[in-house]
């Protein structure tokens, strides 16, 4: 049976380790507390550590689920795998369908929306709310803005800078933190440590490159997204974020038809880290109506 690392704080993340056996390694997930369920999806290059505080907080009354896509956080990386979005999705849709969950609260940011949404549009009828924090649906591919980074960070040299020096880890999380401060070396070393090495890190510069490579992927899902625009959305939106800004956030909001947004004007691209307390707060109104 698999261990937590040596290198993690279990003060910090102190839950029991779960593993799900997948077609290409074990996912790790955490499964905390009883009730109805909120599962949590994370991004590029973070895991179910920037959760930890939420899952603290509302595993008091709720069953709160978190897992780490293949090739991040404590789950396997193996070398071969494609890395691609629309694997990830099935590994997801695989952990789902093994936890047979229910009234589901569904919690994505970063590439979690995309992966964590096609399980909504693919079984609305499990997925209770949703909760959004900075993120994305739909192509990009006409863009600009993402066309240059996922043609800089997804080409030779973005593959280089983090395969050689685990740039997304150590520095793309510190340019979209809004509080540099919130960021601190004890917590930072959370997201180096398990891209440490270069035969690690294969997932974080698959992500950047499929922003466009995945466009088809992601255009087929937006045009599904009247499956879940009615659902009850909490959207909390840090608008320091270089990644998905104002302009990303208007278009969640003309096309959900039920929603609740609150922004943060110190908070960059993971709110769950940066102004976790508001957020828990928020959230907590949000499951009691």
């Amino acid at each position: 049976m698999k261990t937590n690392p040596t290198w993690l704080d279990t003060d910090e993340y102190p839950f029991s380790p779960h593993y799900y056996k997948c077609e290409v390694g074990d996912i790790h997930y955490v499964d905390e507390g009883k009730g109805d369920p909120i599962v949590m999806v994370h991004g590029n290059p973070i895991w179910s550590f920037s959760y930890r505080h939420l899952i603290k907080q509302l595993s008091k009354s709720h069953r709160c689920i978190a897992m780490d896509h293949i090739g991040f956080g404590l789950s396997d990386k193996p070398a071969d795998w494609s890395y691609l979005p629309i694997d990830h999705a099935k590994n997801f849709e695989q952990l789902m369908e093994h936890l047979q969950l229910k009234d589901i609260t569904l919690v994505v940011n970063d590439w979690g929306g995309p992966i964590g949404l096609s399980y909504a549009i693919a079984h609305p009828e499990r997925v209770k709310r949703i909760v959004l924090f900075n993120t994305w649906l739909w192509q990009t591919n006409d863009d600009w803005y993402y066309q240059l980074f996922s043609g800089f960070m997804g080409g030779f040299i973005g593959r280089f800078l983090i395969k050689q020096f685990n740039f997304f880890a150590r520095t793309f999380i510190w340019v979209v933190y809004g509080n540099k401060a919130k960021l601190t070396r004890e917590i930072h070393r959370h997201y180096v440590e398990p891209l440490k090495i270069p035969a690690e890190r294969k997932g974080t510069w698959v992500f950047p490159k499929e922003i466009i490579g995945s466009g088809k992927w992601l255009g087929e899902l937006w045009s599904q997204i009247d499956k879940i625009a009615d659902k009850p959305t909490l959207i909390l939106w840090g608008l320091r974020d270089i990644a998905f800004r104002k302009k990303e956030l208007a278009r969640w909001k003309g096309a959900l038809h039920n929603y609740t947004v609150h922004t943060f004007e110190n908070s960059g691209h993971y709110p769950q880290e940066e102004v976790y307390e508001e957020v828990g707060r928020l959230l907590t109104i949000f499951l009691e109506k």
